[in-house]
């Protein structure tokens, strides 16, 4: 819980306990990519009494202080992931909604050079790639 502290306070932010609890809940989570009803599900299953409306707010608030990223995917609603710095693009599986994670230099490089040939420098993007799985 200290670190959880660490991170509200130099986020800005004042510890409360709805605020560390969902904080664990992002960072300890499995998936990380989950939604505000996902981690108000799981801390709903974890006991802890914190409303949707805590989840949405404290949620809106993390992402203002950038603790975390907010990733809207096909089929509207939003998905938070803990802000770790490093970048990476997604894949979004159509059939059971899993999101995948990847880094590709190849296509770092490739949108750097598009942007340059139309006399622009790239500041930042997001990938997203909608897949299916195979047929075999």
């Amino acid at each position: 819980m200290a670190d959880e502290n660490q991170e509200l306070r130099k986020a800005g932010l004042k510890v409360t306990l709805p605020r560390v609890k969902i904080l664990q809940m992002l960072e300890s989570s499995e998936d990380h990519h989950m939604s505000a009803e996902d981690v108000y599900k799981a801390l709903m299953e974890a006991g802890d009494d914190v409303g949707l409306a805590t989840v949405y707010r404290v949620l809106t608030q993390f992402e203002t202080a950038g603790l975390v990223v907010r990733h809207n995917f096909d089929g509207g609603h939003s998905v938070f992931e803990i802000a770790r710095g490093e970048h990476h693009d997604h894949m979004v599986c159509l059939d059971s909604g899993k999101v995948i994670e990847f880094h590709n230099e190849d296509i770092e490089k490739l949108q750097k050079k598009i942007a340059e040939e139309h006399g622009y420098t790239l500041e930042d993007h997001s990938l997203v790639l909608y897949v299916k799985p195979k047929k075999s």
